[in-house]
């Protein structure tokens, strides 16, 4: 009998982009980020360009857009909220399904941003115990 060992999830980084397509959060987790000044804006857009052309390429009326992009450096897996909220996770190639991952950042979004009376829906982030959930369901899951 082999004993396979499950690969480890390595999550690079999150993006959360609005309704209205802005960046409203993202997150490094890997260190070495590329990114300055305005690329991470300029990747939500493009993010949300995709979605809302791959629901106009459709055939079927009730399509979920783009949810996952995968290349030979990364894995790119979105989730779409009732809200029209999107969840970005950039991922190694290996990592397995993100579906999990997804969902409990939203739960956290739900639970310590959208429920803070500080916070207005589609403005960036910006809430410690947010950001502290978000780090530890990342190690968690590492």
């Amino acid at each position: 009998q082999t004993d396979e060992i499950a690969p480890a999830m390595t999550i690079h980084q999150v993006y959360i982009v609005g309704k209205s397509g802005g960046l409203i959060y993202d997150k490094d987790f890997s260190g070495r980020s590329r990114l300055g000044g305005d690329q991470p804006l300029y990747i939500s857009s493009m993010l949300h360009g995709l979605h809302a052309f791959a629901n106009q390429l459709s055939p079927l009326p009730c399509n979920s857009g783009i949810t996952l992009v995968e290349a030979d450096t990364f894995k790119l897996q979105c989730f779409r909220s009732p809200t029209a909220i999107s969840f970005f996770v950039v991922a190694d190639p290996h990592t397995p399904n993100l579906d999990g991952v997804l969902q409990n950042i939203y739960r956290a979004y739900a639970d310590y941003a959208s429920k803070n009376p500080f916070y207005a829906p589609d403005m960036p982030v910006r809430c410690e115990l947010f950001d502290l959930e978000l780090v530890r369901l990342i190690k968690q899951d590492r």
